[in-house]
């Protein structure tokens, strides 16, 4: 055993034999804890033991008649992989009429005269002991009868009509049906009263094998096979039963309790037959253990009550049935500890303003502590939205501001005691670029300079990083860095560039960039400088098939020297009258060798350039017209993707004109599924760009390759792409759903991802619905609006954002592929804490008197929450508007009126009101009214009229201003009371800030007004007022933006954008259609400097799953099926890359050598390859939850 592990270590390379360590093997772990063990393991040496010695009389058999070739390999461990070969160690053809069972025989279903060989070699290989051993040739002469014969079917595997298989669930279901026959009978499967499981249903051996992936008990039934040629039919139904090994349904958890403490071990487990399920304590039988008076067991299930320190141990629970067992280890510890705090003392956390803020408090202890947080020393227990409270003790202040900072004080206790920890926030200034570079324009030799000026936290060190074109300074003297700039000195061409400013300091960093221009220095005003003259004189010479040589006499420079020759070309047989770059020269070159491309009529003109600019172009040269050739490269941007479960598209981007060297452009279109032994199966298409192969399995990779050929032959060998046929539905909902409340609007949504399996596409990500049920303060249910959120990638978790409080929610979740969204979840439900209510709905003041007012109210629109009472303040205000002392009344929640008594006569008052719950109060609503004067000073002033019982209001005012708000808008109104025609305006502004107040003017005496361009999740105040009236505005109002919104479920096909913009869709390609028509009447844009780079490094542009198809193209051969063939080279010699099936692939190469006892032995334990699919693996199946060792 390995020294300080548990690992044993069992060595038989230096002598020794494997079977002396065959045997049942389990692992005890123990200390003074307890002891836990492992699964049992089971060692059992490999063998590969000879062919049996027989001697093979020949096989005379009449044509038409069926055949059975036996192997009958040697019982090895594991069993080998069973297939047959010729003398030539090539893979013996096989079809409908000749295929291998799954016992390794070789079946003819009806024999024919090409049948006839001596070499029928059966080969077995034993992939443990890395050896193939052979059986000794069989010989077939096939003797013709005439006529031959025609015959029903017979079954010649399985026998009878009947029989029964037995399978375990989650393993591979094969059933197998060869029948004989002449013609050559065709098999069918059917399942009796049921159909046959859709995405798990293969069917191999051309038909007479099926094959059901990860069987479930669902799954059993009668399936009959049915064998039919045009003589008649025949039939066998197999009885499958599924059994199953115990699985999980809970398995044990580690459990930790502190002394006292209740608590329960669970044990659940499910199989065919029903498991049993047994408890051991520390290794021992429970019954048999030491007795534990804490401890009860009750069949799957152990119950503690009130335990003790001693109730330590390690239990284990063994589920088994006859086709194997499950084995857990659940460590239950009985802890008593106070709790431990495990974050340093005084930690400093730096962050930067409005940025996130996590301070850690890392605690332990038994019983699990309680985590409290407060600010300061003496500070109050922190709570509210503005903190995030995480399991683990971390605080999370989402946006940290300037008064976050401080000392910070984490208190953990349990009943065994407290302790606390203080660590230290600091909010710093974020560094800012406040003068950033500019562009520039220099001329020559000139000097200049970019400016870098930064503002930074005073505390924080910066430094400053420029960098040219994204990379480092060039190291030339001329670049001088100071503080805050950069100067280049003596200016040249190449400093040309981007320049860039980066400041960083360990808590941000910042950069901003500038583009330098270097241009020449103006010329001598008395010398005149011009663009060249066009050359003249175009000569062609030295005709070849792919070059030509071209020559010119240049014009005048016009005193600035020519740098430069840009040859153009036309295609006067593709593009007449369009001219294409072709190449450049320097100015003193006056020939040049130009790559031509076959089948173009060539004609060459040259521009020559200066300083200045180009000049005109020269005339053309004569014409040249190339011969035509293969095409030299292969279309690019092949792909393959689905666009239905059972079909694959291939597209790919056609040749342009000349890119065809020669007419008669058509593709070779070839596929075959990955990792599969499939032959290539190809088609020649027309001059498209899309072939579609139907019949396909849903969501597997192909490979793929297109190949140009014209009239003259083919294109080279074209490289291969990946595709995938098309995408299905996901078939399985996300498990485990678990939704965490983080506070009254927000949520944390946990689940288990979807096996990939399953997804049948490429995962897009995870939809989660959710909509609120109803609200838990008035119990009354509302129309239920579904809101969406995405989650894209394979994550599995997110946030809800948005909830109302005091509601009762619920939610789903759905994995989403290419194809759409699969099953939702069963749906969990949840709710929300409360939150502080809105305002009231209302407040009038009525029945004015000479000492008291009535109140009226009505109860917040959204009280979130239960409403335990309302909050009155009030106090007078003189006649120079100064307030006096203010009075608070508490009333109960249950009030909708108050009578205000003992108030003074003729005086203003002003009431603010709002409702509050348990969490706190909400916004408040505010009125002024005015008690009425004292009789006997009222003389002289007329009577109020019988009757009237209202507050006189005072004129003019403004009253009753409401918001409501949305996303990035509000919707403000007001009443108004006093003079027509007043003109009104809405003052607002970040509430809580100390910025100048925003003025919005209202056209017209309207009495309402919405404010746009607002922050989501904001709290602003609003108050309204009126223009030439000096301090006459409304009071103050608060409301705040909701949050960014998850998406809603909108049907947008209904929407009148959408169907607007469709038609605008449509009426694009129309137009897009009709021109590409004309142009392909015309011929092609196509450069030659595009062909000669292409015939220097022809490049096939890889697949991209994002892109779409290209064109549209259907003929009688676009919907065949994938077909299967075989595949033995002419010349029967063994190459890795002619035959996929020859012994070469056993081996490294061909140096593989037979022993005398007929078993090949090779290098064949450095292949590390997949082993061909095509061959029949005949294995045992070993329970699925004990292990298997072999040794060589």
């Amino acid at each position: 055993m390995k020294p300080n592990s548990g690992t044993l270590v069992i060595n038989i390379m230096n002598g020794g034999k494997a079977e002396a360590y065959e045997g049942v093997y389990q692992c005890t772990a123990r200390n003074e804890r307890g002891a836990a063990i492992s699964n049992n393991i089971v060692i059992r040496p490999s063998r590969s033991p000879l062919w049996t010695k027989e001697k093979l009389e020949p096989n005379q058999v009449r044509e038409g008649d069926s055949l059975v070739l036996h192997c009958r390999p040697p019982v090895g461990l594991p069993p080998p992989i069973i297939f047959w070969m010729d003398n030539a160690f090539q893979r013996l053809p096989q079809s409908e009429r000749v295929s291998q069972g799954l016992n390794g025989d070789l079946y003819f279903s009806n024999v024919q005269p090409e049948d006839t060989r001596e070499d029928y070699i059966c080969y077995a290989r034993f992939n443990h002991t890395q050896t193939i051993q052979q059986k000794q040739p069989i010989s077939v002469k096939v003797f013709s009868t005439k006529p031959v014969t025609e015959r029903p079917p017979i079954l010649l595997t399985p026998t009878g009509t009947t029989s029964n298989k037995v399978e375990l669930r989650g393993n591979v279901l094969l059933l197998e049906c060869i029948a004989a026959g002449l013609p050559t009978p065709v098999i069918r499967w059917i399942k009796e009263g049921g159909e046959l499981p859709a995405n798990r249903t293969l069917f191999e051996n051309f038909k007479k094998t099926l094959k059901i992936i990860d069987v479930s008990e669902a799954d059993s039934g009668n399936y009959k096979c049915i064998a039919r040629n045009i003589l008649g039919s025949t039939h066998h139904v197999i009885s499958v039963t599924v059994k199953a090994a115990p699985y999980w349904i809970t398995a044990p958890r580690n459990l930790v309790l502190s002394p006292g403490e209740d608590g329960t071990l669970i044990c659940r487990a499910n199989g065919n037959p029903k498991p049993s399920i047994s408890w051991l304590a520390n290794g021992v039988p429970i019954a048999i253990a030491p007795e534990d008076p804490s401890r009860k067991v009750d069949g799957d299930t152990i119950i503690f009550s009130a335990v003790q320190e001693r109730s330590s141990a390690v239990y284990q629970c063994n589920a088994s049935n006859e086709y194997g067992y499950l084995l857990a280890n659940a460590f239950v510890n009985v802890l008593a500890e106070p709790p431990r705090i495990l974050t340093p003392a005084n930690k400093l956390y730096q962050v930067i303003l409005d940025s996130p803020a996590l301070i850690d408090c890392a605690y332990f202890g038994s019983p699990k502590p309680e985590i409290e947080w407060f600010k300061g020393v003496k500070g109050s227990i922190l709570r509210g939205n503005e903190y995030v409270f995480h399991d683990n003790g971390t605080l999370e202040i989402p946006v940290a501001q300037k008064d976050s900072t401080g000392t910070y004080t984490c208190v953990a206790r349990n009943e065994l005691g407290k302790i606390q920890n203080e660590v230290q926030l600091e909010v710093k200034d974020p560094t800012m670029i406040i003068k950033q570079p500019e562009y520039k324009v220099i001329q020559r030799y000139g000097h200049v300079s970019f400016e870098c000026i930064i503002k930074h936290d005073s505390t924080l060190i910066p430094t400053v990083i420029w960098l040219k074109d994204n990379d480092e300074l060039p190291d030339d003297e001329r670049f001088l860095v100071g503080k805050d700039n950069l100067t280049i000195m003596n200016v040249t061409d190449k400093d040309d560039g981007t320049y860039t400013c980066i400041v960083n300091t360990t808590l941000d960093s910042v950069s901003a960039s500038a583009v330098l221009t270097v241009v020449a220095a103006p010329p001598t005003p008395a010398i005149i400088y011009a663009r060249p003259n066009p050359p003249f004189d175009l000569e062609l010479t030295g005709q070849l098939e792919r070059s030509i040589e071209l020559s010119w006499i240049p014009g005048d420079e016009n005193n600035s020297p020519i740098t430069s020759f840009v040859i153009e070309y036309e295609d006067g047989l593709h593009e007449p009258g369009v001219w294409h770059y072709q190449t450049e020269v320097p100015g003193s070159q006056t020939t040049v060798q130009l790559k031509l491309s076959p089948y173009v009529n060539y004609s060459f003109r040259v521009i020559a350039v200066n300083e200045i600019g180009r000049s005109q172009p020269s005339e053309p040269s004569e014409q040249y017209l190339t011969k035509s050739a293969n095409p030299d490269e292969n279309p690019s941007n092949v792909q393959g993707i689905g666009s239905e479960p059972d079909n694959l598209v291939i597209t790919w981007e056609s040749l342009k004109g000349f890119q065809s060297n020669g007419p008669g452009l058509q593709y070779k279109v070839s596929w075959r599924q990955k990792d599969v032994d499939d032959e290539w199966t190809s088609v020649v298409v027309a001059n498209v760009s899309k072939y579609i192969v139907s019949g396909t399995p849903t969501f597997v990779p192909y490979e793929i390759k297109v190949q140009a050929l014209n009239d003259l032959g083919y294109a080279p060998e074209p490289s291969e792409v990946i595709g995938h046929s098309g995408e299905d539905l996901p078939m399985v909902a996300p498990g485990n759903v678990q939704v965490h409340v983080i506070n009254s609007t927000l949520a944390k949504v946990h689940w288990d991802p979807v096996p990939l399996k399953s997804v049948r596409g490429h995962l897009q990500g995870y939809k989660v619905y959710y909509w609120k049920v109803q609200s838990l303060s008035r119990r009354s249910k509302r129309h239920i609006e579904k809101k969406i959120l995405t989650f894209r990638g394979n994550k599995t978790f997110g946030m809800l954002p948005g909830l109302e409080p005091y509601s009762s929610y619920k939610l789903n979740v759905r994995v989403v592929n290419g194809k759409g969204e699969g099953p939702a979840s069963p749906d969990k439900v949840f709710k929300t804490p409360e939150g502080v209510p809105s305002s009231p709905s209302f407040l009038k003041i009525t029945n004015p008197t000479l000492d008291s007012l009535t109140l009226e109210w009505g109860s917040p629109t959204h009280p979130n929450g239960v409403l335990i009472s309302y909050i009155l303040k009030f106090q007078p205000i003189n006649n120079t508007h100064e307030l006096g002392p203010l009075v608070e009344i508490r009333i109960p929640a249950n009030e909708s009126s108050l009578i205000l008594k003992n108030l003074n006569y003729s005086t203003r008052y002003k009431f603010y009101f709002n409702a509050q719950t348990s969490v706190g109060s909400g916004s408040q609503i505010t009125e002024e009214a005015v008690t009425i004067m004292d009789e006997g000073k009222m003389a002289g002033i007329p009577r109020p009229a019988v009757g009237a019982g209202k507050v006189q209001p005072l004129y003019p005012r403004i009253r009753n201003v409401t918001t409501a708000a949305a996303e990035t808008y509000a919707n403000i109104s007001w009443e108004y009371e006093g003079p027509d025609h007043a003109n009104f305006y809405v003052e607002y502004g970040v509430a809580g800030s100390k910025e100048d107040w925003k003025k919005e003017i209202v056209n017209g005496s309207r009495s309402f007004f919405v404010l746009k361009g607002l922050t989501p999740g904001t709290a602003y105040k609003v108050r309204v007022g009126a223009e030439g009236l000096s301090g006459f505005r409304s009071s103050e109002d608060v409301f705040e933006t909701g949050p960014a919104m998850a998406s809603r479920q909108v049907d947008i096909a209904t929407q009148g954008w959408f169907i607007g913009l469709m038609c605008a869709v449509a009426l694009l390609i129309l137009i897009l259609l009709i021109v590409c028509f004309i142009r392909r009447n015309k011929g092609g844009k196509y450069p030659v400097k595009e062909k000669e780079d292409a015939h220097a490094d022809p490049e096939i542009q890889p697949m991209k799953e994002d892109d779409g198809t290209f064109g549209e193209y259907s003929d009688a051969e676009d919907h065949k099926p994938l077909k299967k063939g075989s595949r033995t080279p002419s010349d029967r010699t063994v190459k890795k890359e002619d035959s996929d099936d020859s012994l070469v692939d056993y081996g490294e190469g061909v140096n593989g050598q037979f022993n005398e006892d007929g078993s090949f032995i090779g290098q064949y334990s450095g292949k590390k390859e997949k082993e061909p699919a095509e061959g029949n693996e005949s294995s045992e199946a070993p329970s699925p939850v004990n292990a298997m060792n072999s040794f060589v």
